[in-house]
């Protein structure tokens, strides 16, 4: 109710520091480096990062330094890891539904998403948000044979630099509301689980923009999704 309230009272206001933002943050590439190979030695394990900008590793210089490889270089000791990247800038949930049903179907063992921040932008209700969650998880088991999803948490957006007031807490609160939801569902029992973000978000850690991951919280976040991965031994 008090969003409600707060979107009905601030809503001229919010649009137009939204539309602020949208004009005056700068915009930072997705980083370049391949976006599927192989690393490592020992038993095959075939990964999936798919989402949005942060997904595909926007603030760091390259793929090895975002996300993904991250994550590779925390498994490839232990796994001979068959990697696959999708992800874009602007994916929601939906977006990214609608192009997982579009593409052709391949194996995967163990799938970490992100995504979130642009349904929180979207405004995406909390049960809209879930059942696209469980309908994302579905597809990914269904068609690309997953055993373990690891759903990132959304990020903290009240300390994003970038968001002035009151747009960075009416968003904050929004992203606390559908991430607390999404904690709340997972694990559902069929192998998809909460992934907390792990790393500091504050100007010092975020990218030039204001608005993304810098590589330390990359690093934090791959190594989270790594041990967990590890722990799991989703592969066959």
């Amino acid at each position: 109710m008090k969003l409600a309230v707060a979107k009905w009272t601030l809503g001229p206001l919010l649009l137009a520091q939204g539309r602020r933002v949208r004009r005056e943050t700068p915009v930072l590439p997705e980083p370049p480096g391949p976006r599927e190979g192989e690393a490592g030695e020992g038993p095959r394990l075939r990964l999936l990062v798919v989402g949005d900008s942060a997904g595909a590793g926007v603030g760091a210089a390259t793929q090895d330094e975002a996300v993904t490889g991250r994550i590779v270089a925390g498994l490839r000791d232990r796994f001979r890891v068959e990697y696959r990247l999708i992800a874009r800038t602007g994916a929601s949930t939906a977006s990214t539904i609608r192009h997982l049903e579009r593409i052709e179907a391949f194996a995967t063992d163990a799938v970490v998403t992100s995504l979130g921040v642009n349904d929180v932008t979207g405004d995406v209700g909390v049960a809209r948000f879930l059942e696209l969650q469980d309908r994302l998880h579905e597809l990914l088991r269904a068609k690309f044979g997953a055993r373990l999803i690891l759903a990132t948490s959304i990020p903290p957006m009240e300390r994003f630099p970038a968001l002035p007031q009151p747009l960075r807490w009416y968003l904050g609160a929004r992203a606390r509301e559908l991430d607390r939801a999404l904690a709340a569902a997972l694990p559902d029992g069929r192998g998809a689980e909460y992934l907390a973000l792990a790393g500091e978000l504050d100007a010092a850690h975020m990218a030039a923009d204001g608005f993304h991951p810098g590589p330390a919280v990359y690093a934090a976040w791959g190594a989270a999704a790594a041990a967990r991965i590890s722990a799991a031994r989703p592969g066959r």
